[in-house]
């Protein structure tokens, strides 16, 4: 068939995939596992790719009574943390003909309108951060098949929890800067209820609290680069010893936290460490270079989205954390001699 000349049909992929229409329909609409082979799959998905094959998707939508799009529900857009979170769940979304939609809830606004007169008209489901469950009630996302990220498994609203292994980055954490000599800590908390930033204050206490002679105080913050300078400074200048190392739960955290040492006419490490957590651009923007724990956004949007593939389908998600890893760049070193 020459290629513009009319739309490729499920029986041009068939007959260049040696296969039948029926084959092809099992694969296109992912039901080919026990059906037919790998390689069987893989030879349909080639064909349809080179033959610019798109399946009609309203015609098979009203077949099945499903609208195939997903709601994303994240804090807000401009954090590369979900966008990297978006770019993960679409990629998924669209090799099974899914779409997805966001709907972000920005700090400071309120919830976005709701996108649809009818969340449950219009979705097959959801996938919500923790940090935005509150505008599920909003869009009644809690009454569609839900997934969770970043919550609390034995809490979470959803039919399945998709989370990083943010416990055992923060232990990471610890553990790089007690193995560097540092006994007295600051830790920069971002100022936002919710179970992640529990998390994180928890297991740093927890770990710090095992090592004889080690003094933590806490300051809270706004997730923002300014705020962050403001309560780091309060902090280090309060009276009693200095903290020589200052973790932060964010990036943005971290970055406000150099800010605040510099006015103090103190620097990075020579005088305080510092440790961030997402490893996101700006790590590496600032200098020196921030150590921070790597969270792999895109790959935590993937677990997302197949969560609910497999909520939709009947099946059971895939268990466990996604791990996590400390990177040790130039913000930390030993603790000044005194």
């Amino acid at each position: 068939m020459a290629r513009g000349s009319t739309r490729p049909t499920s029986r041009d992929v068939a007959q260049a995939a040696g296969v039948s229409q029926a084959a092809v329909s099992l694969v296109l609409g992912d039901k080919w596992r026990g059906r037919v082979s790998e390689a069987t799959a893989q030879r349909v998905r080639d064909a349809a790719r080179d033959l610019g094959y798109r399946p009609n998707l309203a015609a098979r939508n009203l077949r099945l009574g499903r609208t195939r799009t997903v709601l994303l529900v994240v804090p807000a857009l401009t954090t590369e943390f979900f966008a990297g979170v978006y770019t993960g769940a679409a990629r998924v979304a669209a090799e099974h003909g899914f779409g997805v939609v966001l709907y972000p809830s920005p700090e400071g606004i309120g919830p976005a309108r709701d996108p649809f007169a009818s969340a449950q008209a219009a979705l097959d489901g959801v996938i919500a951060s923790s940090m935005a469950a509150d505008a599920l009630s909003a869009i009644r996302g809690d009454q569609l098949p839900l997934v969770m990220l970043d919550s609390d498994p034995a809490g979470s609203l959803g039919a399945a929890t998709v989370n990083l292994d943010i416990a055992d980055g923060v232990r990471q954490v610890a553990e790089h800067l007690l193995g560097l000599g540092h006994r007295s800590f600051l830790h920069l908390a971002a100022d936002v209820p919710s179970w992640t930033f529990e998390v994180r204050a928890r297991e740093l206490a927890e770990r710090l609290g095992r090592v004889a002679g080690t003094e933590i105080r806490t300051a809270r913050a706004p997730i923002s680069i300014d705020g962050a300078q403001y309560a780091a400074e309060a902090a280090l200048t309060v009276p009693g010893p200095r903290p020589t190392a200052v973790v932060c739960d964010d990036d943005k955290l971290a970055a406000g936290a150099y800010k605040a040492i510099r006015r103090l006419g103190l620097g990075v490490p020579s005088d305080v460490s510092v440790t961030g957590l997402d490893d996101l651009a700006l790590a590496t923007a600032i200098d020196p270079e921030l150590t921070t724990v790597r969270l792999d956004a895109e790959l935590f949007g993937e677990r997302g989205m197949r969560a609910l593939l497999a909520v939709l389908e009947g099946r059971t998600p895939e268990a466990g954390d996604i791990p996590v890893e400390l990177v040790v760049r130039a913000s930390t070193a030993p603790p000044p001699r005194l």
